[in-house]
């Protein structure tokens, strides 16, 4: 019988295994502290949504929605009609929808916070893959310019939860639509004044969103963003007042921001406060965390109108950046591992397992091959591979007295105890970690 072909994972779609996948439960087990230290609450949506809440809330001509979506229409049910469908390209437009679907603006605003993985169909590189996972928090139903202060000093938290210091803050604000609308006006008229040093890229967005020249990444046409007209010199009083407010938050709490007049987003549905925080250590893929205020978006995909705020994080730029700052990650370890000569001596043995699981006791049992259960040496050495601090030995003479032999693997002392088998609650608490 000939063997079948490998299936592999599809390019830019990975898998995240043991050890790796011990550094991302850590960050996820930070993020749920510092959320909750906000009083951050969590929400789940689904990773499929209508492709016409992308198209109505991303705008049509982003890059995103343009060529980036996985975009597909459904089976036709028995009527012949079908849903065109999309996975989740970013998680704030699923978040919204959820929000007015289910108004949960009814009592008031809400804090929420989502972790997940996103799809986009661009050429897998370092930095950006296929599937690639977002962590975002959002602020709904709050107009204040204290909430955006906040959003921000969440993320600088988060930053100083897992030991990252190589990053800087960039903030810029977007004002309002009419505001918005003016300097497009002077933008657009600017760039048609110097349209042979136009990019195809800027060309294709000179009247659909001339916005996102600004954020050119060509080096060529640096000179001319940099001379644009700045949105920030449209910006009437209401929003700047709102913006110095922000700052003032900042300040008072010793964060360092810069102002960035060409920090603009793609999406439409943004508005005032803009924010980056950017690091030089990822080479090219510098920003780990964007966010902004989002006033229009709920009314835009068919709510009721509610301002709301937020940022995400890429999550494998962030632990790409706690590895490029050395951080260390604790590895997983049980607190022990049970050495088991003999095999006829599992009834007993597991049983003393599970009461010490109970207990709060993480316990790694050797396994056998198929015959028998191995070397007395090959156990040792096993244990020692598995990080555990104790080893806990079922040899015959042990059993027979109603005890095991407790011994030390870490602290070099090698140090054994015997301890009675019926008692697991009187030692467990010895084979806990403090760490």
């Amino acid at each position: 019988m000939s063997k079948s072909p490998q299936i592999t994972a599809i390019k830019g779609m990975n898998d995240i295994l043991p050890p790796v996948s011990a550094r991302w439960e850590w960050l996820e087990q930070a993020v749920r502290r510092v959320m909750a230290g906000f009083a951050y609450r969590n929400a789940r949506t689904p990773i499929m949504e209508h492709t016409q809440l992308f198209t109505r809330g991303l705008g049509e001509v982003t890059d995103i929605v343009e060529k980036e979506m996985y975009s597909f229409q459904d089976r036709q049910d028995k009527h012949g009609d079908a849903d065109h469908l999309s996975l989740r390209p970013e998680g704030t437009a699923g978040l919204v929808r959820a929000v007015a679907e289910h108004n949960l603006l009814y009592d008031g605003g809400k804090r929420l916070f989502y972790m997940g993985p996103m799809f986009r169909r661009e050429r897998p590189q370092r930095g950006r893959y296929r599937q690639f996972h977002q962590i975002g928090a959002e602020a709904l139903g709050f107009a204040g310019p204290e909430v955006d202060a906040e959003l921000i000093l969440l993320a600088v938290a988060l930053w100083r939860e897992l030991g990252l210091t190589n990053w800087r803050l960039e903030l810029n604000s977007l004002g309002q639509p009419d505001e918005r609308r003016e300097h497009r006006a002077a933008l657009t008229a600017y760039f048609e004044q110097h349209a042979d040093q136009l990019d195809e890229d800027a060309r294709r967005r000179l009247h659909t969103n001339p916005l996102r020249i600004l954020d050119t990444k060509n080096p060529a046409m640096q000179a001319l963003a940099e001379g644009a007209p700045r949105l920030i010199d449209h910006l009437g009083e209401a929003s700047r007042k709102h913006f110095d407010a922000v700052r003032a938050v900042l300040d008072a709490n010793g964060v360092a921001y810069t102002i960035n007049p060409r920090l603009v987003r793609g999406l439409d549905y943004y508005n005032l406060t803009v924010f980056e925080f950017v690091t030089e250590a990822l080479g090219a893929q510098g920003t780990i965390c964007g966010g902004g205020r989002y006033d229009y978006l709920i009314e835009q995909i068919g709510g009721k109108g509610a301002p709301a705020v937020g940022w995400a994080l890429g999550v494998e730029r962030v632990l790409e950046l706690l590895q490029e700052e050395g951080v260390q990650v604790p590895e997983p370890a049980p607190d022990a591992y049970a050495v088991i000569p003999d095999a006829t001596a599992l009834p007993a043995v597991m049983r003393c397992l599970q009461a010490l699981r109970a207990e709060g006791v993480a316990v790694q049992m050797h396994a056998g091959a198929g015959e028998g259960m191995g070397s007395m040496k090959s156990q040792f050495k096993r244990a020692d591979a598995s990080g555990a601090r104790f080893a806990l030995i079922f040899g015959a003479d042990e059993l027979a007295a109603g005890e095991l032999t407790l011994k030390a693997l870490r602290d070099g002392s090698g140090a054994q105890s015997r301890v009675p088998l019926a008692n697991t609650a009187g030692w467990a608490a010895r084979l806990k970690s403090t760490d």
